[in-house]
């Protein structure tokens, strides 16, 4: 029974990173504004701050990155005033506004939705 439950368990940790980190690679590129005013992907997902992470720096891995995909870009892509890259642990580069990294929230299903904003006290909504 137990080697069935860690198998179970270890599984379930590889999907939910493979599927953090597709949510993430489906969902990287272009950072437009949205009617509301707050910053979104090309697809009009919303995009987060996390108050734990310093200027240039994330602070949010493993755990946290699954729920909180970075979003992550092509490093030759041109940016634009007020943005620049942020280099991961594993070497990719997230894009960052105002010093500040940007992430999605996996419970946010469509463009439009903000239910990630104050979560924990911590996750805020950017607005440029």
């Amino acid at each position: 029974m137990f080697r069935t439950s860690a198998r179970t368990a270890t599984l379930t940790a590889v999907l939910a990173l493979t599927s953090a980190a597709a949510f993430a690679a489906g969902h990287g590129g272009a950072v437009q504004t949205s009617d509301a005013g707050y910053l979104t992907d090309g697809h009009g997902m919303t995009l987060y701050t996390f108050d734990k992470d310093g200027e240039g720096q994330s602070n949010c891995y493993d755990t946290c990155a699954q729920k909180w995909p970075p979003l992550l870009v092509d490093p030759a892509m041109t940016l634009p005033e007020g943005f620049a890259l942020v280099a991961r642990t594993d070497g990719s580069q997230q894009l960052a506004y105002g010093g500040k990294p940007l992430y999605l929230w996996v419970n946010d299903t469509a463009p439009g939705q903000t239910s990630g904003d104050g979560v924990g006290g911590a996750w805020h909504i950017v607005k440029p």
